[in-house]
């Protein structure tokens, strides 16, 4: 049996609409929280801070809203039918930027229009369209733009006002702008000109391209050892760049001077990952602390090393920053709590109008030996005793990881009376360099060892039942999920998978630059230069052995995982004569738009029920329904659910 169902309409809900449920205030829980209005993390202009720039669903689309904190004013900057979080503003807090694609596809040019209203301009003339890599913008107007393209890899330019852009750095490797000093006299570029996509370099040159100094801790491409730019000192004349590092194993900050070369160290004893930012006024740094799953704030100052504890709520800080006053701003929840903007002032900096999403199910954790090591699981479950049904819902990335954060889609599962387990297998973000980097040449089996590891344990804890497992997942978690299918056929009742990769070798030759460079360091090189490791992580070796029924959701504009290599996967099915269905939609990687997230919620569980037989909501409301909802998420993408999780 097949049963193919197409729509090409982001903007519309299709059959079932949510409208056929009555009133808003009559639809179910897991409806709720996708429709309940959510803000991102505000960023505010530099010399301007009572300007603001966030995202926000207020209007069903996720899109830019100004904010004059001193007026209280708010208005929505963009208006576009797919949606748009990529934006940020001028120093001086006059323009607001923000990056046009069509439809999803990510490939465009920066737009800016004034803060307080008006036509949108190219921000750029000269430059033509491209993938972004990178944008910093200076205090006198300078503009540092990062372009990614097929054909010449990454290009930088700078753009100084009524003039034309000039290009600076040009390479066929990976490489994105990473900071512009307060004075505009230095830039930080990341490259990864040593072929190794996941652990890059730093270069810091002048306006004009030429070299002040590098900074490499892979040697040439010869030890896995990352660096990342985390931004220059926010004071005139001050050099200092604080720069992520890995060399003890982990991620953590340290200070580097590129003028003078010093490097110094900081006494951040923390377990698990450390990121930074700095305050205002370059004295303090502001230390975001994940470990476990959870993440927490600290500030630390390196003339005393002294290191204090910012009080948050046990849960996620997705975002923090630090203000002009001293106060923090941090976007925190929890998987049982919806996400809030915060102050360590005491208030809720940002509270949308409009019904609060509904709480969910706190997680629990679990700990299980796998093949590499002990692998860290996240557990949500219904009321009642087990065994559940359950959807383990294996996440993007691959670098990234799950956390105690709130998800409406997880959620939603728990409502229809699933468990839920979410596994951050190797190659995830959160545990450590070695966990990280152990996802090499055998990509994508070394992770489903460990799903299948937290998969018995699942069973044998009496949590899960047997007959009654699904594997699902957006992204690369759409990957794990066909992968899965495929390479461990009796484990699985039902698979979903979200803008998957399923024929790895189509997926290579057309997806966006940057992801070919990632591959080819993920499994050793090229399809052409190593056809037997493209061949044994691809979904498409396995479809003939896949046994369980197959839903797959992909973006026709999607350039990450591009939909022609869905279609191949998808007339293998075809061919067998396999239960499957297919659904269509005009946007790219994710939607951004809250009706279609529900829609594809809805798909998804009734593709459940109508083949496990189970799925019926144990919520107040009449619907049914879960799905992956993936969403982009770059720049102001903070708070939009999915953001982070893509194939990168």
């Amino acid at each position: 049996m097949t049963d193919e169902t197409t729509n090409a309409n982001t903007g519309t809900s299709g059959a079932g609409a949510p409208g056929t449920a009555g009133s808003p205030a009559a639809a179910p829980d897991w409806e709720k929280r996708f429709r309940a209005p959510r803000v991102g993390l505000p960023e505010w202009a530099e010399d301007a801070p009572d300007r603001s720039l966030f995202v926000s669903n207020a209007t069903g689309t996720f899109e830019l809203y100004a904010w004059d904190r001193a007026s209280g004013a708010q208005r929505q900057a963009t208006d576009r039918p797919n949606g748009t979080t990529d934006g940020t503003l001028t120093p001086d807090g006059e323009w607001i930027w923000w990056f046009s694609d069509t439809d999803g596809d990510e490939f465009g040019i920066w737009k800016r229009q004034p803060f307080g209203g008006g036509a949108d301009e190219p921000a750029a003339p000269g430059l033509e369209p491209s993938y972004p890599a990178g944008l910093a913008l200076g205090r006198d107007g300078t503009a540092v733009i990062g372009r990614s393209t097929d054909e010449d890899g990454t290009t930088l330019h700078v753009v100084r006002p009524g003039e034309a852009p000039v290009e600076i750095y040009r390479h066929r490797e990976s490489a994105g702008v990473g900071a512009l000093s307060h004075d505009g006299s230095l830039i930080a570029i990341e490259h990864t000109e040593h072929g190794d996509a996941m652990h890059s370099a730093i270069r810091v040159v002048r306006p004009d391209g030429s070299t002040v100094a590098e900074l490499d801790d892979t040697k040439g491409g010869t030890e896995e050892l990352g660096l990342s730019v985390m931004g220059f000192a926010p004071v005139d004349g001050d050099s200092r760049l604080l720069v992520g590092h890995q060399r003890r194993g982990r991620w953590e900050p340290m200070i580097w001077d590129p003028l003078s070369g010093e490097e110094s160290a900081l006494a951040i004893d923390l377990p698990g990952d450390v990121a930074a930012d700095w305050y205002p006024d370059g004295a303090a740094l502001l230390v975001e602390h994940e470990f476990r799953a959870r993440a927490e704030l600290w500030r630390y100052e390196p003339l005393t090393r002294q290191l204090t504890r910012v009080e948050t709520p046990a849960g996620t800080v997705a975002g923090a920053t630090a203000r002009p006053d001293g106060s923090v701003e941090y976007l925190w929840s929890s998987a049982a709590q919806p996400p809030e903007v915060r102050s360590t002032a005491g208030r809720v900096v940002l509270d949308p109008p409009g019904a609060k999403a509904p709480g969910s199910v706190p997680v629990t954790d679990a700990w299980v030996e796998g093949p590499g090591g002990t692998v860290h699981a996240l557990v949500q479950q219904p009321a009642g005793d087990g065994p559940f049904p359950t959807v383990f819902e294996i996440h993007g990335g691959p670098t990234w990881h799950d956390s105690d954060a709130f998800a409406s889609a997880p959620a939603a599962w728990v409502d229809h009376g699933f468990a839920v387990v979410r596994v951050n297998y190797r190659g995830s973000t959160g545990y450590g360099r070695e966990w990280t980097d152990a996802l090499k040449h055998r990509v994508g089996l070394i992770e489903l060892e460990d799903i299948a590891a937290v998969r018995e344990w699942a069973v044998s804890s009496g949590l899960a039942d047997p007959e009654r497992l699904v594997l699902s997942g957006g992204s690369w978690g759409g990957y794990l999920t066909l992968l899965g299918l495929g390479t461990q056929p009796e484990a699985w009742a039902l698979g979903l998978a979200a803008v998957p990769v399923a024929d790895y070798v189509t997926a290579y030759h057309d997806e966006m630059e940057a992801l070919k460079a990632m591959d080819r360091t993920l499994l050793g090189g090229t399809p052409e230069e190593v056809p037997e490791r493209f061949e044994a992580s691809s979904p498409l070796t396995y479809v003939d052995a896949v046994r369980a029924p197959v839903y797959i959701s992909a973006g026709v504009n999607d350039p990450r995982c591009p939909i022609r290599q869905v279609e191949n996967y998808v007339d293998r099915l075809k061919d067998r004569g396999h239960p499957h269905e297919v659904y269509r939609y005009d946007a790219g990687h994710g939607s951004l738009v809250v009706e279609e997230r529900i829609k594809q919620v809805r798909l998804e569980l009734d593709f459940t029920r109508r083949y496990l037989g189970t799925g019926q909501s144990q919520d107040r409301g009449r619907g049914q329904g879960q799905g992956q909802g993936q969403g982009q998420g770059q720049g102001q993408g903070q708070g939009v659910e999915g953001s982070g999780e893509l194939k990168q």
